[in-house]
């Protein structure tokens, strides 16, 4: 089992603290986890920061964990633009990026991002990543698509990876699951998506890469978990519904199925029914008290899950 630890992306005006987030990384390394993950929320009252621009700061504060993504929503994104800036950070990063894309929900405010909503995501999102997995691999582009149109259009420098950065996929309806196997290099289940629903979703792509005559060896499988370690169950759960509601407003009212929280036997019942369940890596994800949670939870819980 490959363990991934949630970078604190949640910072109130004038509230970050550099010298604690390269603390935090470093201290993340030491304890052998594998790699710092974000996620992208550009409009919402929680005070996330950006993940491209924090993962950059993160690439010159620490030089051994891969940093990634899980997810950018990549219709609302202009993908020459996108290309190049994965591009650049993987650069910067030496070679430690990793990208996660997902096509979203249809609750968003879309206006904002000069999408129609009545355009077919699903055929915006294909385009798009064809749009930059071509910028990143050849040397001269000719794209005359739907929604992008690009003629004789060169980039440099291509990522530091070859071809480029590991591309995971987000989703959870058949279609998406399947779409991660043609398309990507690894299926990342939703922190808000229960240990069960993951354990439907891992058989389909399982079945999707044997269809496909992939080697499964190349296709990895990963999940976010939300986790809080405390002796005190009913402060747990509380502490972690407030996060949760605080992250994805009333919505988050329904989401305490989705974490594991509670005295350290819990959490590794609970990692261990995700590891059960097919993850290859899981991503543990604190929503409060992000360093202390990250000591208790690697002295406590990680080394009994497998």
């Amino acid at each position: 089992m490959r363990y991934a630890i949630s970078i604190p992306q949640y910072a109130p005006d004038g509230t970050f603290q550099p010298r604690e987030l390269r603390e935090y990384l470093g201290r993340a390394e030491e304890l052998g986890f594998e790699g710092a993950w974000m996620t992208e929320q550009v409009l919402g009252t929680a005070p996330a920061l950006s993940p491209l621009e924090t993962l950059a700061f993160a690439a010159a504060s620490n030089e051994g964990l891969r940093l990634g993504c899980a997810v950018f929503v990549t219709p609302l994104h202009n993908p020459v633009h996108l290309a190049k800036r994965i591009g650049t950070l993987d650069q910067l990063s030496r070679g430690r990026l990793e990208v996660g894309v997902g096509i979203g929900g249809r609750n968003r405010m879309f206006s904002a991002f000069g999408v129609d909503p009545a355009d077919n995501l699903v055929r915006r999102f294909n385009e798009g990543l064809e749009v930059m997995k071509a910028l990143w691999t050849q040397a001269e582009v000719d794209i005359d698509g739907e929604f992008w149109q690009l003629a004789g259009a060169t980039m440099e420098p291509k990522p530091f990876q070859k071809p480029y950065p590991p591309l995971w996929f987000g989703g959870s309806k058949p279609a998406a699951l399947r779409r991660a196997v043609r398309q990507g290099d690894g299926f990342f289940g939703a922190g808000s998506s229960t240990t069960a629903q993951f354990a439907e979703q891992v058989p389909v792509v399982r079945a999707a890469l044997a269809e496909t005559g992939r080697d499964a060896t190349d296709f990895r499988i990963a999940k976010r978990v939300y986790i809080a370690v405390d002796d005190d169950v009913d402060r747990a759960q509380r502490r972690m519904t407030e996060a949760l509601i605080s992250q994805y407003g009333d919505y988050g009212k329904s989401l305490l199925p989705v974490a594991v929280c509670g005295p350290p036997d819990t959490c590794i019942e609970g990692l261990r029914a995700v590891a059960s369940a097919g993850a290859e890596m899981i991503l543990i994800n604190p929503l409060f008290d992000s360093a202390a949670q990250m000591e208790r939870i690697t002295a406590e819980v990680l080394p009994h899950v497998a």
